[in-house]
């Protein structure tokens, strides 16, 4: 199984986010081809109604503790309740690699 599809199901089954993009952006980083280290995460839940940015954090790397600590290099968070998705619609992109000798 991928890692996106990792991410994608452990994210689903205990966040219940109404909206969920898991983005593999390992090939704008200097990785090998087919790479699987550099995620971005767009999140849109209930789970988050009220709660400050790092503990919405923290629940997402609780969930992917063992990702993250042996497969994953990067992962960028873009959490939302769903008042503040409503209001945005979109995450921000992310900025392009500076590092790793490209």
């Amino acid at each position: 199984m991928s890692m996106q599809t990792v991410i994608e199901e452990k994210l689903s089954q205990q966040i219940h986010p109404s909206h969920l993009q898991v983005i593999n952006e390992s090939d704008n980083h200097n990785v090998p081809p087919g790479s699987e280290s550099h995620f971005k995460v767009v999140i849109v839940s209930d789970s988050f109604d009220g709660k400050p940015l790092i503990a919405r954090h923290r629940m997402i790397n609780e969930v992917l503790a063992d990702e993250l600590q042996n497969k994953i290099h990067a992962l960028a968070l873009h959490t939302y309740a769903p008042d503040e998705w409503q209001e945005t619609g979109q995450a921000p992109d992310s900025p392009p690699c500076h590092g790793g000798g490209k």
